[in-house]
């Protein structure tokens, strides 16, 4: 079986104990191995999801029959949208331990190939009523994206609306769940109610989980470009913002209240109607 390299400072005692109790089926020289490639698997998901899945093989060939490690191959799969992989692995993960955790993410799994009927369907089933808070939202999200797969626009902003949403309290999901909700808004055009909820979403993301700051600026008009200037490497931050003909900036000074008066007498005409201008911002920071 071919191996992957593991940095000599991971032990496997990293695991969470759950997972370290599952394992103590194993020899304990079989047990470390896999919880060293399961905390191969935690901490590249995100950056490096192939990586992750290279490591959940392993696991996987180590120990199959741990629900531990199936669930962790799932997940890994999930992150390279290997969907029918992950529902697999998820199926034989429930199979093993009874619980219905899992059943957002399978729903979701049924998005990814191209089912969203099935999620819905799944949305709907008792097992939903099993699941905690956490794991009803997740499932409020998915029925919500199986909406839009469809085209169910109204639907999907139908979806998300509910008590969680409607709620002051900054809970891990709320930032999620206020995004969805401002992008289904966005969807059907209904963009100041958009913006709302953007910006709400960015104050409940409090680890940067969504993209809302960058959708809200984008929403306001405001464009953020980077430049290297090859003279003195220097970067700069240029903010274009769209203003009126008649707002002052900085090194604008305010016209005089009294119109300055002409040698000639002017002929009288209709105003015209003023043109926005383009004012670039410039932020430098020396390296």
């Amino acid at each position: 079986m071919k191996r992957l390299p593991i940095p000599d400072d991971i032990t496997g005692d990293e695991i969470d104990k759950d997972v370290r109790q599952e394992l103590q089926s194993l020899p304990k020289t079989l047990a470390e191995d896999v919880a060293r490639n399961l905390v191969m698997v935690a901490r590249l998901i995100d950056e490096d999801p192939e990586g992750a899945y290279g490591y959940s093989r392993v696991a996987l060939r180590l120990a199959s029959r741990v629900a531990a490690v199936r669930e962790a191959a799932g997940f890994a799969a999930y992150a390279t949208q290997k969907y029918s992989e992950a529902l697999a692995e998820f199926r034989a993960a429930r199979r093993m331990t009874g619980n219905t955790e899992l059943w957002p993410v399978m729903a979701d799994c049924e998005r990814g190939l191209g089912r969203p009927e099935k999620a819905l369907d799944m949305a709907g089933a008792p097992e939903v009523q099993k699941l905690d808070k956490a794991g009803q939202v997740e499932m409020r999200l998915v029925a919500a994206g199986a909406r839009r797969d469809m085209d169910q626009l109204d639907a999907a902003i139908v979806t998300l609306q509910s008590p969680e949403l409607a709620s002051n309290s900054i809970q891990p999901w709320t930032a999620r769940l206020r995004y969805a909700y401002a992008d289904a808004l966005l969807a059907v055009g209904r963009e100041g109610e958009a913006r709302e909820w953007f910006a709400k979403a960015v104050e409940a993301d409090r680890d940067g989980s969504t993209d809302a700051s960058d959708r809200l600026a984008e929403l306001d008009g405001v464009e953020f470009v980077d430049a290297m200037d090859e003279d003195d490497a220097e970067t700069e931050t240029v903010v274009t913002v769209v203003v009126d003909e008649n707002t002052t900036t900085d090194d604008e000074p305010a016209a005089d209240d009294e119109p300055a008066a002409d040698d000639e007498p002017r002929d009288e005409e209709a105003p015209e109607a003023d043109e926005p201008k383009i004012v670039q911002i410039k932020d430098t920071t020396e390296d």
